[in-house]
């Protein structure tokens, strides 16, 4: 009797009626007994030769686009650290670079081979400087950047957190380094003015760096490391510090510098006064300093043009691969000769 009892309970609960659900209680029901309707796209060898080939289509034509688009930014690089150094010092350079009695005045000339519409963005390029080093990205305070003197935790900023008991504002070796060199520009006689406003992300003046916050104690100490601050300037208004702090992810970078607002002509010579501040020497570094336009997609970088001719050309291979395979060895659509299963009945 007891299991009569059982199996009628058991059938009888198994017959009762599937209660109505609805809203979020549907959905959670249907995805608990796994009924959610769901795309099953069946991968037939049409659809994947036509997708590969599809694809190869697309993106050869956008990747010599970008390829076009990016060689018809001009540009202009010229290395200076070498030849700015005095010949009574080129086997001796770090003690040209941190004698502060030798002038470290320089005089440039840049052609310009083609016309260059302004804006003409002014860069200037390290080459074996390593910002993305982990002690190196980790020193700095962005509380103290956006609070100043009140925010004194900058444990994170050693070694360059007080000087002579002091703090330091902005505290950290990346604003320790800051790169001090200077240029101007003249075409002729006439000197071309050089736009040094708005040069860095307006969300980092805007949230980054405080209004109020002042340099403070800053380069007091017996090791300069780069470039001074104006301590009557907030270090939202500082904008080369700013450039500088948002730290490059390779060792060869290139930094805003300003803009030139006048178009360049073809086969100007512009001449670059520069002063060949920062030290480089140490480290086996390198610096350059860059002319360039832009276009819609920035500056000159064939990298994209040349990942999407890559990709693209790739596609179209394993495309026609698959459609040799398919041709020689056509496989039938839903033939269960191919299930798993069957092959030992196949094979024997």
């Amino acid at each position: 009797m007891e299991v009569d009892a059982r199996v009628t309970s058991v059938v009888g609960t198994d017959n009762l009626p599937t209660p109505v659900l609805r809203g979020r209680s549907k959905a959670i029901h249907q995805f608990t007994q796994q009924t959610l309707p769901a795309c099953k796209p069946v991968l037939t060898p049409a659809w994947v030769i036509g997708t590969f080939f599809l694809m190869g289509v697309v993106f050869i034509p956008v990747g010599l686009i970008s390829l076009h688009v990016s060689q018809s930014v001009s540009e202009i690089v010229d290395r200076y650290d070498v030849d700015c150094v005095p010949d009574t010092f080129k086997n001796n350079k770090i003690a040209y670079i941190k004698n502060a009695s030798i002038s470290k005045g320089c005089h440039r000339y840049l052609k310009v081979h083609k016309h260059m519409k302004a804006p003409i963005y002014i860069y200037y390029q390290l080459d074996n400087f390593y910002q993305n080093h982990r002690r190196y990205v980790k020193s700095r305070s962005d509380s103290q950047l956006l609070n100043g003197l009140g925010y004194n935790k900058t444990s994170s900023c050693e070694p360059q957190a007080y000087e002579n008991g002091l703090p330091i504002v902005p505290c950290g070796l990346i604003a320790w380094s800051l790169f001090n060199d200077t240029f101007s520009f003249s075409r002729g006689t006439k000197k071309l003015q050089i736009e040094r406003k708005n040069i860095s992300w307006k969300s980092d003046r805007d949230h980054k760096f405080g209004k109020n916050v002042f340099p403070f104690n800053f380069q007091n100490g017996s090791l300069i490391g780069g470039g001074k601050l104006d301590t009557t300037i907030p270090l939202s208004d500082q904008e080369d510090l700013i450039v500088w702090m948002r730290t490059a992810a390779f060792p060869s970078f290139r930094k805003l510098y300003g803009r030139i607002e006048e178009d360049l002509e073809e086969d100007d010579i512009i001449v670059v006064h520069l002063m060949n501040n920062y030290n480089t020497y140490s480290f086996g570094g390198t610096k350059m300093i860059v002319l360039s336009t832009s276009s819609w997609l920035g500056g000159r970088n064939s990298f994209l043009g040349v990942a999407y001719i890559f990709v693209g050309s790739c596609s179209i291979l394993i495309a026609l691969v698959f459609l040799l395979l398919h041709v020689k060895n056509p496989r039938p659509y839903g033939d269960t000769l191919y299930v798993s299963g069957s092959r030992k009945d196949i094979s024997s």
